[in-house]
């Protein structure tokens, strides 16, 4: 996307210069681009893993295991946005945290690209982390360039932020998916790496546009603090060595013994934080209510997610098994089915930001609830679509890909009432004392949701029977239409935000 400077008149104390980003403040240009190439070398990744993990010139898994590591894979990404984001807050403050991330994020990548299995898994460890340590402060620095949550650019921000992302995810699959598919596996994660390098790169000299907060460390760790933290971290990491160095010394060790501990945590872990967040007497009755209200966009996020993150497992398997995979007699990579949902955000979430402001100058906007209850109602019905194609499968025929199509479209609707929304209502609910860790409790629910799906293949669940897919979109329609019933409830407890 080319970027458009324009002289423009700013709200008065509003970080940046004159000059702005499609009518916002300048730095959100720098932001984008970072977030672009992160994404790009991210998604790309993505696109290629669980078609590597069960390719017989890959790790040639069964479909259930790659499902099982895909997901959580996605579910250690965005449970270390926790860390990440305390990181921010604690040690380095958001700016210098998320330039360290996107060099560990390049590591990880130009791990993934060397043949081997052992160096691969290191290699996910490493993108995982980077990717922690960038996503919450990342959001937060967005959050920063506005004067405070009453400024009426803010969603638009973040939907901008949001096409950035989109623009990175679009690109990907097709570079990255197709050398990967059709030249070397390792070279398409190489060509990843790449891909960070340019977007670490252009953070660097762009960062003088940011927020001049973004550089300060809001509560440093006294060294009191530090010594107490390094003592623990090191106990915890004795205590994992020595465990697995039994486990494997004594013949027990299978992938499980890693997948079932991390999912398991991928679950607890934001129930605990929630919990603990809630039970902080220092926050006042105003952030105590807000943090309920928060609890059930929480719940309906990680159910949104379970479904949604499956159109990079569950999805692309039956595509790699039982599809067509070709428009016109011109057959195309499985991966580029990754594409489909950011093509459609870029041409979408224009008309969906212009809509909101529009219904917003004449008083009509929908309520952030009600916005929530139609994404879930949306990617319900994209898994109800999902069963026609399955059906066509269970028949003994490829489905044609528009099917597939039709499903990421839906999905993608549903992603746009929810998500945009979502990174906003947290930055204007978060309380102070956990700015940027409340982007990592957003991010949590993405991790309860992967989790889920990572449990169930790790059970045996076959996720592309027909019975499953039925049960997943009845629970999220369920859900939306619950959250909807309970709405004036919800409302009372975000008090002024809206």
């Amino acid at each position: 996307m080319a970027s458009s400077l324009t002289k423009d008149s700013v709200t008065p104390g509003t970080p940046g210069t004159e000059k702005t980003f499609f009518g916002h403040p300048r730095g959100l240009a720098t932001l984008f681009m970072t977030e672009m190439w992160e994404r790009f070398s991210y998604y790309g990744m993505r696109a290629l893993l669980p078609l590597y993990l069960v390719a017989p010139g890959g790790l040639g898994l069964n479909a259930g295991t790659a499902t099982a590591i895909y997901s959580v894979y996605l579910s250690l990404v965005y449970l270390l946005t926790m860390p990440g984001g305390w990181f921010g807050d604690r040690v380095w403050g958001p700016r210098k945290t998320v330039a360290i991330a996107g060099g560990v994020i390049m590591l990880g990548h130009l791990t993934l690209a060397l043949p081997s299995s052992g160096t691969f898994y290191a290699g996910l460890g490493l993108v995982a982390i980077g990717s922690g340590l960038l996503k919450a402060n990342i959001s937060t620095m967005v959050g920063q360039l506005y004067d405070g949550p009453d400024d009426p650019r803010r969603d638009g921000g973040f939907t901008v932020f949001y096409m950035g992302i989109n623009l990175g995810a679009f690109v990907a699959p097709l570079t990255i998916g197709t050398i990967g598919e059709s030249v070397n596996w390792h070279l398409g994660f190489a060509l990843a790496a790449v891909g960070m390098g340019l977007g670490v790169l252009q953070f660097l000299i762009g960062s003088r546009h940011l927020a001049p907060h973004s550089s300060v460390v809001p509560k440093p760790l006294s060294a009191q603090e530090k010594s107490s933290t390094l003592r623990k971290a090191a106990f915890w990491a004795a205590l994992a060595v020595v465990f697995y160095a039994i486990v494997g010394f004594s013949g027990h060790y299978t992938l499980n013994w890693i997948l079932v501990p991390l999912t398991l945590l991928g679950v607890i872990i934001p129930v605990l934080v929630l919990t603990n967040i809630k039970r902080d007497k220092s926050l006042d009755r105003a952030e105590q209510s807000k943090m309920s209200a928060y609890i059930w966009f929480f719940v309906a996020a990680a159910v949104f997610w379970m479904i949604y993150d499956q159109g990079g497992s569950t999805l692309s398997l039956f595509a790699d098994s039982s599809a067509d995979n070709s428009v016109f007699g011109w057959s195309f990579p499985v991966s580029w089915y990754q594409s489909v949902n950011p093509v459609i955000i870029m041409a979408l979430a224009p008309v969906f930001a212009t809509l909101w402001m529009a219904l917003a100058r004449r008083g009509k906007e929908p309520s952030t609830v009600v916005k929530f209850c139609g994404g879930l109602v949306l990617v319900g019905a994209s898994f109800f679509l999902f069963l026609a194609p399955l059906g066509i499968a269970e028949g003994g025929h490829k489905a044609a890909a528009m099917w597939l199509v039709a499903i990421y479209f839906v999905q993608t609707c549903g992603e746009l009432m929810l998500s945009p929304v979502g990174l906003s209502v947290t930055t204007k609910m978060a309380p102070v004392k956990y700015a940027s860790q409340m982007m990592g409790v957003w991010f949590l629910a993405v991790t309860a949701g992967d989790a889920t799906t990572g449990l169930l293949s790790i059970a045996g669940v076959n996720l592309n029977k027909t019975g499953i897919v039925a049960a997943e979109a009845t629970l999220a329609v369920v859900a939306g239409v619950a959250i909807w019933m309970y709405r004036k409830r919800v409302k009372q407890l975000m008090g002024d935000v809206r």
